[in-house]
Protein backbone atom coordinates (compact mmCIF):
# COMPACT_ATOMS: atom_id res chain seq x y z
CA UNK A 1 0.00 0.00 0.00
CA UNK A 2 1.36 3.58 -1.14
CA UNK A 3 1.92 5.95 1.48
CA UNK A 4 -0.52 8.85 0.25
CA UNK A 5 -3.08 6.01 0.33
CA UNK A 6 -1.92 5.18 4.50
CA UNK A 7 -1.87 8.88 4.78
CA UNK A 8 -6.03 9.24 3.10
CA UNK A 9 -7.39 5.78 4.69
CA UNK A 10 -5.81 6.30 8.19
CA UNK A 11 -7.64 10.11 8.49
CA UNK A 12 -10.63 8.65 7.46
CA UNK A 13 -10.58 5.80 9.90
CA UNK A 14 -9.53 8.42 12.68
CA UNK A 15 -13.14 10.15 11.71
CA UNK A 16 -14.47 6.46 11.87
CA UNK A 17 -12.72 6.23 15.86
CA UNK A 18 -14.30 9.90 16.61
CA UNK A 19 -17.60 8.67 16.00
CA UNK A 20 -17.52 5.49 17.38
CA UNK A 21 -18.50 3.74 14.64
CA UNK A 22 -18.92 -0.03 14.76
CA UNK A 23 -17.80 -0.89 11.42
CA UNK A 24 -18.25 -4.92 10.43
CA UNK A 25 -16.60 -6.75 6.91
CA UNK A 26 -17.96 -9.78 6.22
CA UNK A 27 -17.00 -11.70 3.41
CA UNK A 28 -13.47 -9.94 3.23
CA UNK A 29 -11.73 -12.91 1.97
CA UNK A 30 -13.79 -13.01 -1.12
CA UNK A 31 -11.78 -9.79 -1.94
CA UNK A 32 -8.64 -11.34 -4.48
CA UNK A 33 -5.44 -10.79 -2.80
CA UNK A 34 -3.82 -9.67 -6.84
CA UNK A 35 -5.20 -9.27 -9.93
CA UNK A 36 -7.61 -7.39 -11.41
CA UNK A 37 -11.39 -7.15 -10.29
CA UNK A 38 -15.03 -4.89 -9.72
CA UNK A 39 -16.41 -4.03 -6.74
CA UNK A 40 -19.65 -3.18 -7.29
CA UNK A 41 -21.50 -1.73 -4.39
CA UNK A 42 -25.26 -0.50 -3.67
CA UNK A 43 -25.23 3.39 -2.52
CA UNK A 44 -27.36 4.98 0.58
CA UNK A 45 -24.44 6.83 2.13
CA UNK A 46 -22.13 9.52 1.12
CA UNK A 47 -19.52 7.85 3.21
CA UNK A 48 -20.02 4.62 1.55
CA UNK A 49 -16.93 4.56 -0.85
CA UNK A 50 -14.72 4.93 2.23
CA UNK A 51 -16.52 1.95 4.24
CA UNK A 52 -16.22 -0.78 1.39
CA UNK A 53 -13.01 0.68 0.38
CA UNK A 54 -11.49 0.57 4.51
CA UNK A 55 -13.61 -2.30 5.49
CA UNK A 56 -11.65 -5.09 5.56
CA UNK A 57 -9.11 -5.43 7.90
CA UNK A 58 -5.26 -5.03 7.22
CA UNK A 59 -3.35 -5.99 4.98
CA UNK A 60 -5.84 -4.35 3.02
CA UNK A 61 -6.04 -4.12 -1.07
CA UNK A 62 -6.03 -0.23 -2.16
CA UNK A 63 -8.85 0.17 -3.67
CA UNK A 64 -9.60 3.14 -6.39
CA UNK A 65 -13.16 4.40 -6.32
CA UNK A 66 -15.09 6.08 -8.83
CA UNK A 67 -16.55 9.36 -7.21
CA UNK A 68 -18.14 12.43 -8.30
CA UNK A 69 -15.93 15.38 -9.22
CA UNK A 70 -18.27 17.21 -6.76
CA UNK A 71 -16.83 16.03 -3.91
CA UNK A 72 -12.77 17.23 -5.11
CA UNK A 73 -14.17 20.32 -5.53
CA UNK A 74 -14.43 20.29 -1.44
CA UNK A 75 -11.41 21.17 0.64
CA UNK A 76 -11.00 18.47 3.24
CA UNK A 77 -12.77 15.63 1.28
CA UNK A 78 -11.44 16.19 -1.74
CA UNK A 79 -7.83 16.29 -0.26
CA UNK A 80 -8.23 13.19 1.25
CA UNK A 81 -10.00 11.70 -1.90
CA UNK A 82 -6.72 12.54 -3.91
CA UNK A 83 -4.40 11.49 -1.33
CA UNK A 84 -5.95 8.40 -1.86
CA UNK A 85 -6.05 8.11 -5.32
CA UNK A 86 -9.94 8.15 -5.82
CA UNK A 87 -10.71 8.43 -9.61
CA UNK A 88 -13.35 11.52 -9.94
CA UNK A 89 -16.22 11.52 -12.48
CA UNK A 90 -17.73 14.40 -14.03
CA UNK A 91 -21.20 13.29 -14.73
CA UNK A 92 -22.11 16.66 -15.94
CA UNK A 93 -18.89 16.52 -18.72
CA UNK A 94 -16.64 14.13 -19.43
CA UNK A 95 -17.27 10.98 -17.93
CA UNK A 96 -15.83 8.96 -20.06
CA UNK A 97 -12.28 10.31 -19.10
CA UNK A 98 -13.23 8.37 -15.74
CA UNK A 99 -14.02 4.92 -17.65
CA UNK A 100 -10.45 5.32 -19.00
CA UNK A 101 -8.65 6.04 -15.64
CA UNK A 102 -10.81 2.92 -14.25
CA UNK A 103 -9.79 0.92 -17.20
CA UNK A 104 -6.52 1.51 -16.86
CA UNK A 105 -6.06 0.72 -13.19
CA UNK A 106 -7.66 -2.29 -14.12
CA UNK A 107 -4.92 -3.35 -16.78
CA UNK A 108 -2.68 -2.39 -14.22
CA UNK A 109 -4.21 -5.46 -12.01
CA UNK A 110 -5.53 -2.87 -9.32
CA UNK A 111 -9.08 -3.01 -7.88
CA UNK A 112 -11.53 -0.69 -8.50
CA UNK A 113 -14.74 0.15 -6.77
CA UNK A 114 -17.95 1.98 -8.15
CA UNK A 115 -21.77 2.41 -7.37
CA UNK A 116 -23.75 0.99 -10.27
CA UNK A 117 -26.97 3.03 -9.50
CA UNK A 118 -24.71 6.25 -10.03
CA UNK A 119 -26.28 7.87 -7.24
CA UNK A 120 -27.76 7.76 -3.62
CA UNK A 121 -30.86 5.90 -3.35
CA UNK A 122 -33.02 8.08 -0.82
CA UNK A 123 -35.46 5.04 -0.50
CA UNK A 124 -32.14 2.72 0.68
CA UNK A 125 -33.96 0.78 -2.01
CA UNK A 126 -31.32 -0.49 -4.79
CA UNK A 127 -32.24 1.99 -7.76
CA UNK A 128 -32.03 0.32 -11.36
CA UNK A 129 -27.92 0.46 -12.39
CA UNK A 130 -25.85 1.42 -15.18
CA UNK A 131 -24.06 -1.08 -17.19
CA UNK A 132 -20.81 0.52 -16.59
CA UNK A 133 -19.34 -1.94 -13.65
CA UNK A 134 -20.21 -4.45 -15.85
CA UNK A 135 -18.65 -2.92 -19.03
CA UNK A 136 -15.58 -2.29 -17.19
CA UNK A 137 -15.15 -5.60 -16.24
CA UNK A 138 -15.51 -7.11 -19.60
CA UNK A 139 -13.32 -5.09 -20.89
CA UNK A 140 -10.64 -6.26 -18.48
CA UNK A 141 -11.15 -9.91 -18.12
CA UNK A 142 -12.08 -9.28 -14.63
CA UNK A 143 -14.86 -10.70 -11.91
CA UNK A 144 -17.30 -8.46 -10.45
CA UNK A 145 -17.31 -8.59 -6.12
CA UNK A 146 -20.77 -7.90 -5.46
CA UNK A 147 -20.79 -6.19 -2.40
CA UNK A 148 -23.53 -4.52 0.09
CA UNK A 149 -23.45 -1.59 2.40
CA UNK A 150 -25.86 -1.21 5.49
CA UNK A 151 -26.07 1.55 7.76
CA UNK A 152 -23.76 4.12 6.56
CA UNK A 153 -27.14 5.56 5.52
CA UNK A 154 -27.35 6.36 9.37
CA UNK A 155 -24.47 8.93 9.12
CA UNK A 156 -24.50 10.87 5.90
CA UNK A 157 -26.99 10.50 3.27
CA UNK A 158 -29.13 12.93 1.13
CA UNK A 159 -31.50 15.20 2.17
CA UNK A 160 -30.84 14.77 5.93
CA UNK A 161 -28.96 16.81 8.47
CA UNK A 162 -25.42 16.46 8.56
CA UNK A 163 -25.42 15.29 12.02
CA UNK A 164 -23.71 12.05 12.29
CA UNK A 165 -24.67 10.55 15.58
CA UNK A 166 -22.12 8.11 17.58
CA UNK A 167 -22.26 4.68 17.74
CA UNK A 168 -23.68 3.35 14.54
CA UNK A 169 -23.12 0.19 12.98
CA UNK A 170 -22.13 0.15 9.58
CA UNK A 171 -21.98 -3.58 7.96
CA UNK A 172 -20.20 -4.29 4.67
CA UNK A 173 -20.47 -7.62 3.56
CA UNK A 174 -18.75 -8.68 0.26
CA UNK A 175 -20.01 -11.51 -1.85
CA UNK A 176 -18.44 -14.31 -4.17
CA UNK A 177 -16.62 -12.66 -7.50
CA UNK A 178 -18.06 -13.62 -10.32
CA UNK A 179 -17.68 -13.09 -14.17
CA UNK A 180 -21.64 -12.53 -15.67
CA UNK A 181 -23.19 -15.20 -17.66
CA UNK A 182 -26.07 -13.23 -19.66
CA UNK A 183 -25.80 -12.73 -23.01
CA UNK A 184 -26.65 -8.80 -22.87
CA UNK A 185 -25.01 -5.91 -21.01
CA UNK A 186 -28.41 -5.10 -19.68
CA UNK A 187 -29.49 -8.61 -18.57
CA UNK A 188 -25.56 -9.06 -17.03
CA UNK A 189 -26.43 -5.87 -14.67
CA UNK A 190 -29.15 -6.95 -13.59
CA UNK A 191 -27.29 -10.48 -12.63
CA UNK A 192 -24.85 -8.18 -10.50
CA UNK A 193 -27.67 -6.24 -8.99
CA UNK A 194 -29.28 -9.06 -7.88
CA UNK A 195 -26.59 -10.87 -5.84
CA UNK A 196 -26.18 -7.19 -4.85
CA UNK A 197 -29.64 -7.08 -3.10
CA UNK A 198 -29.34 -10.73 -1.75
CA UNK A 199 -26.04 -9.13 0.11
CA UNK A 200 -28.00 -6.44 1.56
CA UNK A 201 -30.95 -8.10 2.64
CA UNK A 202 -28.77 -10.39 4.71
CA UNK A 203 -27.38 -7.20 6.03
CA UNK A 204 -30.46 -5.56 7.13
CA UNK A 205 -31.64 -9.19 8.70
CA UNK A 206 -28.71 -9.42 10.70
CA UNK A 207 -28.28 -5.83 11.46
CA UNK A 208 -28.13 -5.34 15.63
CA UNK A 209 -29.38 -2.32 15.86
CA UNK A 210 -32.86 -1.36 15.70
CA UNK A 211 -34.93 1.77 15.02
CA UNK A 212 -37.33 3.97 17.31
CA UNK A 213 -40.98 4.99 16.65
CA UNK A 214 -41.30 7.28 13.44
CA UNK A 215 -39.67 9.65 12.71
CA UNK A 216 -36.43 7.94 14.15
CA UNK A 217 -37.06 4.71 11.86
CA UNK A 218 -36.42 7.14 8.66
CA UNK A 219 -33.63 4.68 7.62
CA UNK A 220 -35.23 1.82 7.53
CA UNK A 221 -37.01 1.26 4.08
CA UNK A 222 -40.39 1.29 3.28
CA UNK A 223 -41.29 -1.99 2.63
CA UNK A 224 -39.64 -3.24 5.74
CA UNK A 225 -41.58 -1.23 8.18
CA UNK A 226 -40.20 1.90 8.09
CA UNK A 227 -40.41 5.18 6.96
CA UNK A 228 -38.14 5.92 4.49
CA UNK A 229 -40.17 7.48 1.49
CA UNK A 230 -40.77 5.12 -0.89
CA UNK A 231 -38.92 3.93 -4.35
CA UNK A 232 -41.78 5.81 -6.66
CA UNK A 233 -41.36 8.61 -4.22
CA UNK A 234 -37.42 9.06 -4.27
CA UNK A 235 -37.44 8.28 -7.89
CA UNK A 236 -39.70 11.07 -8.30
CA UNK A 237 -37.81 13.89 -6.22
CA UNK A 238 -34.67 12.92 -7.97
CA UNK A 239 -36.05 13.51 -11.46
CA UNK A 240 -37.27 17.15 -9.61
CA UNK A 241 -33.55 17.45 -8.33
CA UNK A 242 -31.92 16.50 -11.85
CA UNK A 243 -34.59 18.91 -13.64
CA UNK A 244 -33.60 21.65 -11.12
CA UNK A 245 -29.73 20.93 -11.60
CA UNK A 246 -30.32 21.34 -15.33
CA UNK A 247 -32.42 24.68 -15.40
CA UNK A 248 -29.35 25.91 -13.29
CA UNK A 249 -26.50 25.29 -15.55
CA UNK A 250 -28.63 26.84 -18.62
CA UNK A 251 -29.23 29.56 -16.34
CA UNK A 252 -32.86 29.88 -16.80
CA UNK A 253 -34.48 30.42 -13.32
CA UNK A 254 -36.83 27.44 -12.38
CA UNK A 255 -40.78 27.76 -12.21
Amino acid sequence: MTTTYQIGSRLFEAGFRALAIDLRSIGHENIPTSGPAVIASNHIGYLDFAFVALAPPRPRREVRFLARKEFFDQPVTGHLLRKMGQIPVDVHGDAMAAASQAGAALAAGELVGLHPEGTISPSFVPRRAKSGAVRLADAAGAPIIPTAVWGSQRLLTKWRPARPPRHITVMVRYGEPFFPTARTGMARTREMMERIEELLAENQASYPQRPGPPPDDWWVPAHLGGSAMTPEEAEARLDEQTAERREKRRGTPTV
